[in-house]
């Protein structure tokens, strides 16, 4: 699967746009995953342009190209899966960086207002999982808050024979980004 195999593709799942407004469709897992990732101006600006850059995805361990930067509604991108986010140690530097899921997405809702910034997509067909993922930094009066909401049920064989393994990673991946972001904002 390439990038520009994308356009075509139907969205995985039916309740598009559901993370922007909190709520999670019946039938499908929820995740939140909330942090204080620093405080100040600049934690804020440099994490809203880390995110907007793909820069937070790729330090977290997953390989990702996108038709647009910074996201936008429609933009398509392209992940791989692989050894690179289960493995915390390797990076998208490894060779096996290029190997891996695809995992196909489609950006459904962005934010850029003075304390908030972000960006959501949804699965597209061949994702192994079907749902939505939001990523937002936000500025609250105690510090620079990073939030990752999502809801997703299995798509493949493989990621319902997963079953609680499949949420644990995603779990796992949420922490991960949310690690590899305040590290680029503080640093």
């Amino acid at each position: 699967m390439k990038l520009e195999d994308l356009s075509g593709l139907r969205f995985g799942y039916d309740a598009i746009g559901s993370t922007r407004y909190d709520e999670t469709p019946p039938g499908y897992h929820r995740l939140e995953y909330r942090t204080r990732i620093g405080a100040g101006s600049e934690v804020f600006a440099r994490a809203g342009q880390a995110l907007l850059n793909w820069r937070m995805h790729r330090a977290a361990g997953l390989p990702m190209t996108a038709t647009d930067t910074p996201p936008a509604i429609g933009t398509n991108t392209l992940g791989r899966l692989g050894a690179g986010v289960l493995i915390g140690r390797l990076r998208t530097l490894s060779p096996l960086g290029s190997l891996g899921l695809p995992v196909p997405c489609r950006v459904v809702w962005t934010v850029d207002e003075p304390d908030r910034i972000g960006f959501a997509y949804g699965t597209l067909e061949g994702h192994p999982a079907a749902g939505e993922e939001s990523f937002v930094v936000s500025r609250e009066p105690d510090g620079i808050y990073f939030t990752v909401l999502a809801y997703s049920r299995a798509a493949t064989w493989y990621t319902r024979l997963g079953g609680p393994a499949s949420r644990k990673a995603q779990h796992y991946t949420a922490r991960r980004y949310a690690k590899a972001l305040q590290h680029l904002a503080t640093t």
